[in-house]
């Protein structure tokens, strides 16, 4: 129950190791609508495996944006991931909620590969079957020191960082209040970002597979930048399709297709895993997002070697858009809102 009526607003930060994101949603009895966004690239030494390392650039970032796009807004909710991340499915016997807060630490201990008294941890029931003398739980642990660094340079910014979410959980909350969930179906949603591709396997809207792996779009960069004797900046033009003087564009395309093949391969990886550990192994979709699913070819060979039908996901599928939005700006940089426009439903005290 809610004693102050209306839940706030809250604006979802999504800090990416190539861009930090901000979305704003309000609640109308139609559903959703968005009420602003906006990008801000960032430097590409600024985040490390999810590691902060450059404070000062991420808050001029946040403040340059919020300035440039008028948010007044103060709470915000942000969500993290890589190797500071721990996101395990357990079977513990049968019991309630509140026996299970009450337990939790002594049973995470064994699964997690950090002191306990080092991580904030949350837990979610997944399936509980009346009668059955088992229930299988989701525990999500992140390192206090990452989730410190995270809430710092929110408050130096000038925020309030309400809620700290995961990666792919935030996807999974753009899915769902975008897309009809088929209790028999499943699908895998894959946000490929610059160094990190987070994957989460739904089957009817309940997550069966959460993983992170340390590839993304910076490694086709790497590899331009290697083969052509460019700057880091002339790579990811070329990366995009965009051209550079002196160089011949057929030849970064053959570049972008090998580099992207590596990316391919860890997707694939992660499929096979799953579907050689789910008892019903099958996956019927896949949604794509993050700046590098915009890759020329990466939604044809990952649909190629996987044989799942792919797409980029359309984050504003179901939101209601304003007509003074640029339809075709936000179209173009769609993909990249998906991890924001998850974290802008959240509210403070959501569970």
């Amino acid at each position: 129950m809610d004693l102050f009526g209306k839940k706030k607003n809250v604006i979802g930060v999504d800090i990416g190791s190539s861009a930090i994101k901000v979305v704003e949603l309000k609640d109308t009895k139609k559903g959703y609508q968005l009420v602003n966004y906006g990008i801000a690239p960032i430097p590409s030494e600024v985040i490390v495996d999810g590691a902060i390392m450059d404070s000062f650039a991420i808050v001029e970032a946040i403040k340059g944006l919020l300035s440039e796009k008028k948010i007044k807004t103060k709470d915000a909710a942000i969500s993290v991931s890589g190797h500071s991340v721990i996101i395990k499915k357990i079977t513990l016997p049968a019991m309630t909620e509140e026996e299970l807060e009450e337990s939790i630490q002594w049973e995470a201990e064994q699964y997690i590969p950090f002191p306990i008294s080092d991580v904030n941890m949350d837990f979610h029931i997944l399936e509980m079957v009346a009668g059955q003398p088992q229930m299988d739980v989701l525990i999500v642990a992140v390192k206090k020191d990452m989730i410190n660094d995270y809430t710092a340079v929110m408050a130096e910014a000038g925020l309030n960082p309400v809620v700290v979410d995961v990666d792919s959980f935030a996807l999974e909350n753009m899915y769902c209040i975008n897309y009809d969930i088929d209790p028999e179906q499943t699908v895998a949603l894959v946000n490929i970002g610059a160094n990190v591709i987070n994957i989460n396997i739904l089957k009817g809207g309940t997550s069966k597979l959460t993983r992170d792996v340390s590839a993304g779009g910076r490694q086709i960069t790497n590899e331009i930048q290697k083969h052509v004797g460019v700057s880091f900046e002339d790579a990811e033009i070329l990366k995009c399709g965009g051209e550079v003087s002196g160089v011949d564009p057929s030849s970064v395309e053959e570049i972008v297709k090998t580099a992207s093949n590596t990316l391919v391969t860890e997707v694939q990886r992660s499929f096979d895993f799953y579907l050689s550990t789910a008892q019903e192994g099958r996956i019927d979709k896949v949604y794509l997002s993050g700046g590098s699913s915009m890759l020329k070819g990466i939604v044809e060979a990952i649909s190629e070697r996987t044989g799942i039908s792919t797409e980029v996901a359309n984050p504003f599928l179901k939101i209601g858009l304003k007509k003074t939005f640029d339809a075709e700006n936000l179209k173009k940089n769609a993909a990249l809102l998906s991890v924001g426009v998850g974290l802008a439903i959240r509210r403070p005290g959501d569970k």
